[in-house]
């Protein structure tokens, strides 16, 4: 099972999501951490080098 959780910045999407994990059992990822550490940058940085598009 896969559960995505989507909506604005700052509106408790990993908090839910790391409780849901905890309750599921189930692994966590956030797409920022994944994104900071393979850019090795922050995701405020990459915003402002490339745009929230990027």
């Amino acid at each position: 099972m896969k559960i995505v959780l989507l909506g604005y910045m700052a509106s408790g999407k990993s908090l839910i999501g790391r409780e849901l994990a905890k309750v599921l059992k189930m692994d966590y990822l956030d797409l920022d951490d994944f994104i900071e550490k393979n850019e090795g940058k922050s995701i405020e940085k990459i915003f402002l080098e490339k745009g929230e598009i990027f």
